[in-house]
């Protein structure tokens, strides 16, 4: 295929129409693979939840492959633009990171087949399961970068802490969002918080 060229195979919905049939598909592939898994989950399954006909799935998809990976693209875009716009708030770097923790354990909470779901791609498709967290770890490095330049954080800071703080945030959300969540989230964020400032937070 030559540069420039459109897909062979092009599934985009062209129609609000066929867009709210898309979202209705991986809507219910949330729940299918959130509820049984990859592997027990099924096509027939996806389309019964979404109450669609076996044809609709196909015009967007091509396999329950192709669906899963969708969806774990999808699922991370919107743990994004959940998080994002609440970050936007903060009044400082370290406030930054307290919202980004509280604001994805409130997401978790909602939506605790988000984890089942992200787990299951390392071993369904790999690249899907890399990007999510590579592009995580990205917006959360670039959000330091900018912290630091502000003063806000030690002026060190680096991918190395963008990791280790997601790192701390993907266990608490599985923790205090899946496992338990009947303590409140502020209370949670409040504490790691607390760590994330005596880390990174300026000397003086």
């Amino acid at each position: 295929m030559t540069a420039g060229a459109p897909a062979k195979d092009d599934k985009t919905p062209r129609t609000a129409r066929g867009e709210r049939t898309r979202r209705a598909l991986l809507s219910a592939a949330a729940e299918e693979f959130g509820e049984k898994g990859f592997h027990d989950g099924s096509i027939s399954g996806i389309t019964r939840r979404a109450g669609c006909a076996l044809g609709s799935f196909y015009t967007y998809f091509d396999s329950k492959d192709d669906i899963f990976r969708a969806l774990v693209n999808d699922m991370s875009g919107q743990v994004r633009d959940y998080v994002s716009p609440r970050i936007a708030q903060a009044r400082d770097g370290i406030d930054a990171e307290r919202i980004g923790l509280l604001s994805f354990l409130e997401f978790a909470r909602a939506h605790k087949e988000i984890y089942r779901i992200i787990d299951e791609a390392e071993f369904v498709d790999q690249a899907a399961y890399r990007a999510h967290y590579e592009n995580t770890a990205s917006r959360m490095a670039a959000r330091l970068a900018k912290a630091a330049a502000r003063g806000d954080v030690r002026a060190d800071v680096e991918d190395v802490h963008a990791w280790a703080i997601m790192g701390m945030n993907v266990f608490l959300g599985l923790r205090y969002g899946v496992w338990d969540d009947s303590r409140p989230a502020e209370q949670i964020a409040a504490i790691a918080n607390a760590l994330v400032e005596r880390g990174i937070g300026r000397a003086d």
